[in-house]
C-alpha cells in the first residue's frame, strides 16, 4: 500500500497555519502590553504561516483520503512539527535562547504536561507568557480530537470502548459525524475557558492572569504566570476553589459535559467512569487532608490558617493537589513532597491514575484502571469455573476480549516505559527519587515530580540529554504510547 505523503504534508501545512494564527494573538497581546516582544512573535508567526502555506500549495490537488498508516504519521509528526514551530517565539525573542530548553518548554506546553525549565517566569514578556499558555490550550483542543475521532479509529489502547460512547450513529452517540462531534466539544471547551476567565477575574485575579490560568486549567496543562504557581494566591481561597472546579471539569469526559449541558444529567451520574473518578478524588482528598491536619511536622504557616482556619486550609490544599495530580494539571498551591513521607509516596502513586477518557487529562485514565481491576477480579471466578463464559462489563455493556487485551497491553507497556524512563534518567545522573519522579511525571503529563524536580522547583537542573528524553516521554504519554511507538517500528514502514 503506497503511503499518501501529499495528504500528510497538506495536514502539516494546515497545522502550521493554525499555529501561526495563534502566534498572532500572542503578538497582539504583546503589542497591547508594550512588552518589547511584539515584532519577534510576529516574525515567528510569519515564518510559521509561510511554511504552512508552502506545504499546502505544494500538495494542492492531493487525494483526500487518510488511512490508518497516514493517521499514525499525522498524529505523531503533527505534534513534533507543532513543537518545532512553537518554539520560535521563545528563540526569536531571546526568552529561551537554548534550542533544547525551548523545545522542552514547547513540548511540555503542547502535551499539556506543564513541566518548565524557567527560573523566573514573571520576568518574561506578557506576549511570551500568553503564547506559553496558548500552547497548552492548542494541545488540549488536539487531545479532544484525538480522543473523539482519531485514536478509536486507530484502535489505540482500548479507546475503541470510548468510541462507542462518542462519535458515530446511534442512540448513545453525540452526532453521526465526527467533525460535528468535535465542533460541539470544542465549543464546550471554549465556553468553559471563557467562563473560568470571568470567574477568576471576579475573584481577584488580573484579566491577564485570569485568561492565562483558564487556558492552562482547561487543557490540564499547569503553566502559571507566577513563579509560585497558585501558591501566589494562597490568601485568596475563592481563586483556588474556582480552579479546583474547572480542573475537575477538565479531567472529566467532555462528552458528559455535553450531556449535562443538554439536560441529560442522569447520563452523567450513570457513567461508571465518572462515579469512580469523583469517588477517587473525594476519598484521596480526605486521606491527604487528615494526614496534613494531624501531622505536626507540616508548618502551619504554609496554609495561612488565619484565612478560614487550619482545617479548611488543610482540606483546600490537599483537595487542590489531589485534583491537580489526578487530572495531570500540575498546578501547585503547596509543596506536597514536604508534607510527610507517606503523602510523598501517596502523591507519587496518584501520578499513575490519570483523569477520564475523553478529557484533556493525561495518565493511564480511570477507565483503563477499572477494566484491569474488573478483569483481574473475574480471573478468580474463571479459575474456579474454567468452562464458564464470564465477560467484563463496563457501563452495563459487555466489553470484548480484544479491548480487554488491548488495555492490559497498554498498562504493561506503560509501566515498562516508566521503568525504562527512570533507568535512563538515573544513567544521566539523577538520584533515584528524582529519576522515578521525573519519569512518572513526564510519561503521565503531570508536571511537578519528586526530588530535585519537586513542585517548588523546575526541570532546569536536568542535563540536555535528560530534557530531550523527558520531551520524548511527554509525547509518548500524551499520544497514548502505541501511536508513537508503532511509527518507530521497521514493520510500519514496509510496503504492504
Amino acid at each position: 500500500m503506497k503511503l499518501n505523503t501529499r495528504i500528510i504534508i497538506h495536514i502539516m501545512g494546515l497545522l502550521l497555519l493554525c499555529n501561526g494564527s495563534f502566534m498572532l494573538l500572542a503578538a497582539l497581546a504583546s503589542g497591547i502590553y508594550k512588552d518589547g516582544a511584539t515584532m519577534d512573535i510576529m516574525l515567528a508567526a510569519i515564518v510559521t504561516m509561510l511554511f504552512g502555506m508552502m506545504a499546502m500549495f505544494y500538495t494542492r490537488g492531493h487525494k483526500k483520503e487518510v488511512k490508518r498508516k497516514e493517521g499514525y504519521i499525522v498524529v505523531t509528526f503533527g505534534w513534533i512539527v507543532m513543537s518545532i514551530s512553537g518554539m520560535l517565539p521563545y528563540l526569536f525573542s531571546g526568552s529561551i535562547p537554548s534550542i533544547t530548553d525551548a523545545f522542552f518548554e514547547t513540548m511540555s506546553g503542547y502535551t499539556t504536561t506543564g513541566a518548565s525549565i524557567l527560573d523566573d517566569i514573571e520576568a518574561l514578556p506578557e506576549g511570551i507568557l500568553l503564547w506559553r499558555s496558548l500552547t497548552h490550550w492548542i494541545g488540549g483542543m488536539g487531545i479532544i480530537v484525538l480522543a473523539i475521532a482519531i485514536l478509536p479509529l486507530l484502535g489505540i489502547g482500548g479507546m475503541q470502548l470510548f468510541a462507542a460512547e462518542a462519535p458515530g450513529p446511534g442512540g448513545d452517540k453525540l452526532h453521526p459525524r465526527i467533525t460535528d462531534t468535535a465542533k460541539r466539544l470544542w465549543l464546550i471547551y471554549f465556553g468553559y475557558t471563557v467562563l473560568e476567565t470571568l470567574l477568576l477575574k471576579f475573584a481577584g485575579m488580573s484579566f491577564f492572569d485570569a485568561i492565562n490560568h483558564a487556558l492552562a486549567t482547561m487543557s490540564t496543562g499547569g503553566f502559571s504566570t507566577k513563579n509560585a504557581s497558585l501558591a501566589f494566591w494562597n490568601d485568596q481561597p475563592l481563586i483556588q476553589y474556582i480552579i479546583i472546579l474547572f480542573m475537575f471539569l477538565a479531567g472529566s469526559n467532555f462528552v458528559l459535559s455535553y450531556f449535562a449541558l443538554t439536560g441529560r444529567v442522569k447520563r452523567v451520574f450513570k457513567d461508571e467512569e465518572f462515579k469512580y473518578y469523583f469517588g477517587f478524588i473525594v476519598v484521596f482528598a480526605i486521606i491527604a487532608a487528615l494526614g496534613v491536619y494531624f501531622r505536626a511536622d507540616v508548618p502551619v504557616s504554609d496554609f495561612h490558617p488565619m484565612v478560614l482556619g487550619k482545617a479548611e486550609s488543610a482540606f483546600r490544599h490537599t483537595l487542590f493537589q489531589v485534583i491537580a495530580v489526578i487530572t495531570t494539571t500540575g498546578f501547585v498551591s503547596a509543596d506536597f513532597t514536604s508534607w510527610t513521607p507517606f503523602l510523598t509516596v501517596f502523591f507519587f502513586g496518584l501520578m499513575f491514575l490519570g483523569g477520564s477518557a475523553g478529557s484533556t487529562a493525561g495518565g493511564i485514565k480511570v477507565m483503563r484502571h477499572l477494566l484491569i481491576i474488573k478483569n483481574g477480579i473475574l480471573e478468580f471466578k474463571r479459575t474456579l469455573h474454567p468452562n464458564a463464559v464470564i465477560p467484563v462489563r463496563y457501563n452495563q455493556k459487555t466489553v470484548t476480549e480484544h479491548i480487554v487485551y488491548n488495555v492490559v497491553a497498554f498498562f504493561v507497556l506503560y509501566m515498562l516505559l516508566f521503568i525504562i524512563g527512570s533507568l535512563v534518567l538515573g544513567f544521566l545522573g539523577l538520584d533515584f527519587v528524582s529519576a522515578v519522579g521525573g519519569s512518572a511525571s513526564s510519561l503521565g503529563n503531570v508536571g511537578p515530580a519528586l526530588g530535585s524536580l519537586n513542585p517548588v522547583s523546575n526541570y532546569n537542573s536536568l542535563p540536555d540529554a535528560g530534557k530531550w528524553w523527558c520531551s520524548f516521554l511527554m509525547l509518548l504519554g500524551r499520544l497514548e504510547l502505541f501511536t508513537v511507538l508503532i511509527v518507530l517500528t521497521p514493520y510500519f514502514w514496509k510496503k504492504t
